[in-house]
């Protein structure tokens, strides 16, 4: 298991994972399963907060938080370097940028309808005339941008704000995280979500390609003892969150 950093190559590893003497971890708030923002205090709260103050500790650095509303933004923040450590969705097109390590959660990705629309199922989606709405940037977007080969996308600047630009603009669908739209579906009335899941997101830590696979191995090894020790699962039952799974050890972690 990954320690806490004492030596001579944990020292260069130290100066690559966070060359600045502080971990700044980037935090995305657009995506309530993992991060959240107290009302009354507006601290971020989630299972990628935890995780980053325990990886923090594990480098025995302080740790400094780059809230963000959306996850294309924190994808830019850590491509661009501002940001040492983030909270990912698996996709090929922010591999450019990013070194991702195993997903720890799996996420359900979801279509919303308006009750009365003629739509039932998934496969109804992609067809002439049907717009789906999604947030700018997130897995969503990026995934349904390649699938898509006949309906619409428009995108909403974030993903906590598809249900409202879904209704103000009148579309026929609103893609995202199942149990956001869930709540939304709720709070709002008159829509339903339609049954199962358009495709599974694995969250995943990421950094920036350039800290070289050294500082990605630590990374990947760290996260792995976090699923094994019950710490993710732990940190999801803490937080209330529900429709979410711890994702499956993954063989290639090396520690």
């Amino acid at each position: 298991m990954p320690k806490i950093l004492h030596n001579a190559l944990a020292t260069h590893l130290l100066q690559t994972l966070a060359p600045t003497g502080v971990l700044r971890a980037s935090i995305n708030l657009g995506n309530p399963i993992l991060a959240n923002q107290d009302p009354n205090t507006g601290e971020p709260y989630g299972v990628s907060v935890d995780l980053a103050r325990k990886f923090a500790a594990r480098l025995n650095v302080e740790l400094a938080l780059v809230v963000l509303d959306s996850a294309g933004k924190s994808v830019q923040t850590v491509t661009q370097e501002e940001a040492d450590i983030g909270f990912f969705a698996i996709d090929p097109v922010r591999g450019a940028g990013i070194t991702f390590t195993a997903p720890y959660v799996l996420i359900e990705g979801a279509y919303l309808v308006a009750e009365n629309a003629t739509l039932h199922n998934n496969d109804q989606v992609d067809r002439p005339g049907t717009r789906v709405v999604v947030g700018k940037g997130s897995a969503y977007d990026l995934f349904l941008t390649r699938e898509l080969k006949h309906a619409e996308i428009f995108r909403a600047p974030t993903s906590p704000t598809v249900v409202d630009t879904y209704l103000e603009h009148s579309m026929e669908v609103a893609a995202g995280v199942k149990q956001q739209l869930a709540a939304d579906a709720e709070r709002l009335g008159g829509l339903r979500l339609l049954p199962g899941r358009f495709m599974v997101i694995q969250q995943a830590m990421g950094l920036p390609k350039s800290r070289g696979n050294a500082a990605a191995q630590y990374l990947a090894a760290f996260l792995e003892e976090m699923k094994a020790s019950g710490f993710v699962t732990e940190a999801l039952e803490r937080h209330g969150i529900q429709g979410a799974s711890v994702a499956p050890p993954e063989a290639s972690a090396v520690p």
